[in-house]
């Protein structure tokens, strides 16, 4: 599943709300050890693009 999130947010990554909401549907289908890999490819793949939706979504998970 993990591969195939990133896929998925590949393909949405040219719209900021359906990035974000790609994101926040990705938590839901991966274990906890996929979402911290998700976490650390997300910062380096899309960090100048979404950097603040990534720290948002990633934080309300683990708080």
């Amino acid at each position: 599943m993990l591969e195939y999130s990133k896929t998925i947010l590949q393909k949405v990554s040219f719209n900021r709300d359906l990035f974000r909401k790609e994101l926040i549907k990705s938590m839901r289908w991966l274990r906890k050890e996929e979402i911290i890999l998700l976490q650390i490819w997300c910062l380096v793949t899309f960090n100048d693009k979404y950097s603040e939706i990534i720290r948002e979504v990633f934080y309300n998970i683990s708080h």
